[in-house]
């Protein structure tokens, strides 16, 4: 009896897996279907990227001939209208020293339009570098510096820290009518500035933004009432400022600015 069990047991056929079946047809179909619209997209591209026969330029050229914008894109202008590297011509423009912005766009059928902004220089950097008005350092080696903008200087990493302190006491002076001619920070950290009328402002490298409101809320006051016969304003002091008088300024107003001095100067620091 045992040996007629175990004998059926081995009889019993195991359970069968059956695997879905794929649909080999219907994957062939869509493969198909897909290199179908791959190669209608990349024939009617074809047809469609004519050669490039125009190209419009844009912009205020006072700096930049549109004739050296041309000669940097020339390259890829020899592609097709719709194979041409827009990106790629934007970088090209904008590598020009005198270039701020650039902006490419394709004109149907086969024109590439190319609109530029030139660099608007705001300062001088050092001998002849040119800031623009973001404070950006944008052209080292200048042939021509225009006598009228203002002389920035300092280390070649902090150009922006020294433009944005120009900008910044710049609009305070002028409501007062003083302007700024130059601004210094030398490599210890010392600012120095020279006004248009001359006077030099000394700021030193402690408590320059302290300094330079007491500068701008009083000291600026004195000098709009005294500009002719001030040579320096030092304000290198922990509790005030002095005062260089040009050599040939006498009178009791020179005595009672100084007595003033005495009385805030409490000790000179840097």
């Amino acid at each position: 009896m045992t040996r007629k069990q175990a004998r059926k047991r081995k009889q019993r056929k195991l359970p069968q897996v059956r695997l879905p079946s794929i649909p080999v047809a219907r994957i062939t179909a869509c493969f198909a279907a897909a290199i179908v619209i791959v190669l209608s997209y990349e024939l009617s591209a074809s047809l469609l990227d004519r050669p490039i026969r125009a190209i419009t330029i844009d912009g205020p050229f006072e700096r930049v001939s549109a004739l050296q914008i041309e000669e940097v894109v020339s390259e890829e202008l020899d592609h097709g209208f719709f194979s041409a590297n827009l990106s790629l011509i934007r970088e090209r423009v904008v590598s020009l020293p005198w270039i701020d912005q650039a902006s490419v766009s394709r004109r149907w059928p086969d024109t590439i339009q190319i609109s530029v902004t030139e660099q608007v220089p705001a300062a001088c950097w050092g001998e002849r570098g040119l800031l623009n008005t973001r404070g950006e350092l944008f052209l080292t080696d200048a042939r021509h510096i225009p006598a009228e903008l203002p002389r920035l200087s300092g280390p070649p990493e902090q150009s922006a820290e020294v433009a944005r302190r120009y900008l910044s006491v710049r609009e305070d002076l002028i409501p007062l009518g003083l302007d700024l001619r130059r601004v210094h920070l030398d490599a210890r950290g010392a600012w120095e500035m020279d006004l248009l009328n001359g006077v030099n402002v000394r700021l030193g490298k402690r408590d320059v933004d302290e300094r330079t409101r007491l500068f701008i809320d009083v000291v600026a006051n004195v000098i709009t009432a005294r500009e002719t016969d001030i040579r320096f304003v030092d304000m290198r002091y922990s509790n005030g400022f002095t005062i260089g008088w040009k050599d040939n300024v006498r009178g009791p107003a020179k005595d009672l600015i100084q007595t003033q001095q005495e009385m805030l100067a409490a000790g000179r620091t840097e």
